[in-house]
């Protein structure tokens, strides 16, 4: 077995603790609760302790012929101090918790916010490369595991810590021969408990694994539930979902086996141990070698002991979560963001230019998509874009918003080489009308400004009406207050459209890019979306991917993509007279 393998089974403590280094801001709340948590675990001990002399005590009393008053009096003193001492660590446990769970989630949520803040600035191949249901899995599962380690776990280990050792000693304490016997059993429990510990959480661990994909099923068709309905699919979902839960049966079916050894070798090691090591001090009692307080004592901080051993493999299965959940979240947090340079003195006028732009996906790296792309575009220019279906018009688009870095040549803008202006300051000169609007669940006016947070009601209705959306809108009992629902589904197309591009008016952009905006609409929601659109290309650099024939042909020019290349670029009639690509295109109706 590889030496890798082999170490990554046990419990890297830098790694699982490796971002509690949040709680550093909550120290003067965590570490005084850390000490509290220590000394109510030691008042713990107090119980068996007092426990055990009033079950031993009065017995050697009598038995020694103690006066009954005398007896019955020590009796009210060791009850009476016993109520004292948990007065005391209700009291403190009370502030302890307080205050670890006042520290532990403040520093959970410090931590959410950087996780999130780290997300939403990966690069897109980051995302391209994950499902969704696991990115969201990471930001939400993984962070709860770690939630649940440093509010329970955390103080479970502290407190088992603290009752093992303190346990032992009061155990050599009342009896140092029967001590050795019980330690002697104590090996042989803990290497069977590891063994068979081991083979447990790698079940536990092969079952997480398939419950997380049975949930990526499930978040995926809730997400795509639309789609999922058209095409009348909610049985292959049903299937599909079946299918990952079936082996995450399987998996824990096969795990149960060892589950439910381990768990009566437990019940029969643990009983059978005190049975054993309560009939060796039975002995010892009847041959005057320890006393009867001695041995309760012995019996109750032994069952302290043998119960803090027992919470040790779940402790440890914890741990091991949360070291793989660590692990995930220091890879989102490494992760080389992009580039958040930002310059005042960065005011782009629209104009834009590629010279020898080569491109290809980092997971298909031998097609090229885009391979040799030139233009140039003017500040102001309306330009339309088309090609066949995969000719890289989109890709073309996730480049100039610099989504993806081209692995040759590239891109300038105002003159200026693309790696010279910060992507944000470029991303902030542009504007985005998609095919398929995506629209968050909120209302309409959030939507809206989301073009530009802070705007006031004036310019998002002003936004509103260039984009021939406020009719619509004021017909809704709630107005720009009505809420949108999830993704815009309470929206039709064209109204989804007209926000979107109320969204982008509010943004007054210098570049604005409209991939197949009008596509998707009847004769009517295309009219009035033509018509927003025809507002808001004013003044503007503009370029156009459509299929509309009526939208290509009133742009100042039209550029074909090809084979990965500008094979052609000229007015509406110049390419018309000529026999290639956009004649070809035309003539079959794919631009109309």
């Amino acid at each position: 077995m590889p030496k890798d393998k082999k170490k990554s089974r046990g419990i890297d403590w830098k790694k699982t603790f490796g971002l509690y280094h949040y709680l550093g801001p909550y120290k003067k709340i965590f570490v005084p609760s850390v000490i509290a948590l220590f000394f109510t675990g030691g008042l713990s001990l107090a119980f068996p302790y007092y426990l055990g002399s009033l079950i031993g005590s009065p017995q050697e009393a009598l038995r020694e012929g103690g006066d009954a008053a005398h007896i019955a009096a020590n009796i009210d003193r060791v009850v009476m101090t016993l109520l004292a001492i948990l007065c005391v660590q209700a009291f403190v446990a009370y502030w302890r918790v307080r205050g670890f769970i006042k520290a532990g989630e403040s520093a959970l949520c410090d931590l959410r916010q950087d996780v999130f803040a780290r997300l939403v600035r990966l690069p897109m191949a980051w995302f391209m490369e994950r499902r969704t249901g696991e990115v969201s899995s990471r930001f939400s599962a993984d962070l709860s595991i770690l939630q649940e380690t440093l509010i329970t776990t955390v103080p479970q280990i502290a407190r088992q810590t603290v009752t093992f050792f303190g346990g032992l000693t009061f155990i050599f304490i009342a009896s140092a021969k029967l001590s050795l016997f019980m330690l002697a059993m104590i090996p042989i429990v803990v290497l069977i408990v590891a063994v068979v510990g081991r083979k447990i959480r790698k079940w536990s661990k092969d079952a997480q694994d398939q419950l997380a994909k049975s949930n990526i099923v499930a978040e995926e068709a809730v997400q795509g539930i639309a789609d999922v309905k058209a095409y009348s699919n909610e049985e292959f979902e049903v299937n599909r979902y079946r299918s990952a839960l079936d082996g995450f049966l399987d998996v824990t079916l096969r795990g149960s086996k060892a589950r439910a050894s381990f768990v009566s070798f437990i019940i029969f090691i643990l009983f059978g141990t005190i049975s054993v090591v309560v009939w060796f001090g039975a002995g010892m009692l009847a041959r005057d070698e320890i006393t009867m307080t001695q041995l309760t004592h012995f019996i109750l901080f032994s069952i302290f002991v043998g119960a803090s051993l027992g919470s040790l493999p779940e402790i440890m299965g914890q741990l091991q979560k949360t070291q793989g959940a660590t692990e995930r979240i220091r890879e989102i947090l490494a992760y080389e963001i992009e580039d958040e340079r930002t310059s005042d003195s960065t005011t782009l006028t629209g104009s834009m230019a590629a010279k020898d732009l080569v491109f290809a996906y980092p997971s298909r790296t031998e097609t090229k998509v885009l391979n040799g792309v030139n233009f140039e575009i003017s500040a102001g220019e309306r330009v339309a874009v088309v090609g066949p279906s995969g000719s890289g018009k989109s890709t073309l688009f996730s480049l100039l918003l610099g989504f993806y870095e081209s692995q040759e040549g590239g891109l300038s803008f105002d003159g200026k080489a693309a790696s010279e202006i910060p992507v944000t300051d470029r991303r902030a000169a542009m504007a985005v009308v998609p095919q398929e609007v995506l629209l968050f669940g909120g209302s309409i006016r959030e939507n809206i400004e989301y073009g530009r947070p802070g705007a006031s009601e004036e310019e998002i209705i002003g936004a509103a009406k260039k984009a021939n959306a406020h009719g619509f809108i004021d017909a809704f009992p709630e107005g720009y207050d009505a809420l949108v629902g999830p993704r815009g589904v309470k929206l039709s197309g064209g109204q989804r459209q007209r926000i979107a591009i109320a969204r982008a008016v509010l943004a007054d952009p210098k570049i604005l890019l409209l991939d197949e905006a009008t596509s998707a609409l009847d004769s009517e929601s295309e009219r009035l979306v033509q018509e927003a659109l025809d507002e808001l290309m004013k003044g503007r650099t503009s370029v156009i991917i459509a299929h509309r024939l009526a939208t290509v042909k009133s742009a100042d020019r039209i550029m074909v993509l090809s084979d990965g290349r500008i094979s052609e670029s000229g007015k509406h009639d110049e390419l018309m007279s000529q026999q290639g690509t956009y004649r070809l295109l035309a003539e079959t109706q794919l631009l109309s």
